[in-house]
């Protein structure tokens, strides 16, 4: 069993947590929190361990909440970390990770310098092999590398070029807007989400757009993709069906927003109405020629979810891609086919 130890118990965090105690071959040592806050009821009452830093584990005590001990004893017993702490603040526990010589996996929220390879399962699990630090790239990036890869083994992507419509928040961030307005971000172009493409498929020629709209629920992105051949609808169709975290959304299912896939989960019973496949909307896939367009949609909470499980068996070399994403996706109920 992988002794998997957690720095950071948020959004993406909390998923990683449960995501692990799902595998047949990890344990979950704990998590790190800094504050006593409620995520941190929720864990103690899910019979996680819980470590602190050393100077607030008075303050947790006195919240009821009861420590297993401070930060470093829980990266000792590990084998890896699973960094999900805030933007750039893994980049300031590298170090103590490099102190007691464990490998590490970090979020795409991180710079790519932090890990010796950014990680996308379907593009590149077997460059990220044995690597001690590997950096999973952000939910948006995780969905253009699958897509991207996806059609790559369909006919070699020569060009993309991709609008990115992100939600402005996540549900539970009530202090962030916008409000009521559609903000480019930023307002120069390319928009870094090329940038982070380009960190595991270095060659390619991406630009990348980006506005935040007001909405919490998911992600939409319009693609535009060049292949070396011509395909059809078809072709393009039945390549996303057959492959693993896609799933597509039929016209005649009435699923018409993101809104509405969202409800489908939630009606489906899935924890935390979590989708960590990318959602194709069928009708918007058109093909021109070796010109691909389609739109679907991401949801930010849970997309890199299953790559973080991945980039934990690639670090330490315990399995190849091909097992490593079957193990994780029967373990998760990731599925291919339709929404509905």
């Amino acid at each position: 069993m992988i002794k998997v130890a957690l720095n950071g118990y948020g959004t993406i965090g909390k998923r990683v947590a449960n995501a692990i105690m799902l595998q047949p071959d990890m344990k979950l040592i704990g998590i790190a929190k800094t504050s006593p806050n409620y995520e941190a009821f929720v864990a103690q009452k899910m019979g996680i361990n819980i470590y602190v830093p050393q100077e607030s584990i008075k303050s947790f005590d006195e919240a009821g909440i009861k420590v297993a001990g401070n930060i470093e004893d829980m990266i000792k017993e590990s084998d890896i970390v699973v960094d999900a702490t805030p933007n750039g603040v893994g980049a300031q526990y590298k170090e103590l990770y490099q102190k007691f010589g464990k490998n590490a996996i970090f979020q795409g929220g991180e710079k790519a310098n932090v890990a010796d390879v950014s990680f996308s399962s379907l593009c590149n699990y077997n460059e990220a092999l044995g690597k001690k630090y590997i950096r999973v790239v952000s939910c948006n990036t995780t969905a253009l590398l699958r897509t991207i890869c996806t059609l790559n083994k369909l006919s070699k992507v020569e060009k993309v070029r991709a609008t990115i419509v992100r939600r402005a928040a996540d549900p539970k961030e009530v202090k962030k807007g916008p409000i009521n307005a559609l903000v480019p971000d930023p307002a120069s172009v390319p928009s870094h989400h090329a940038k982070d493409v380009n960190s595991v498929l270095k060659d390619l020629d991406i630009i990348t757009m980006a506005v935040i709209a007001p909405t919490t629920y998911m992600h939409m992105h319009l693609l535009n993709v060049t292949l070396k051949s011509q395909v059809s609808k078809e072709d393009v169709i039945n390549q996303f069906l057959n492959t693993n975290r896609f799933l597509l959304v039929r016209g005649k299912s009435k699923v018409n927003s993101t809104a509405e896939i969202i409800e489908v989960a939630r009606d489906l019973g899935r924890i935390r109405n979590d989708i960590p496949e990318v959602v194709i909307f069928e009708d918007s896939i058109y093909t021109m020629g070796n010109e691909v367009f389609l739109m679907y949609a991401v949801h930010q909470e849970s997309i890199v979810v299953p790559e973080n499980i991945d980039a934990i068996r690639a670090s330490l070399n315990l399995a190849s891609a091909e097992d490593s994403i079957k193990i994780t996706n029967t373990s998760l109920n990731i599925g291919k086919g339709y929404l509905i």
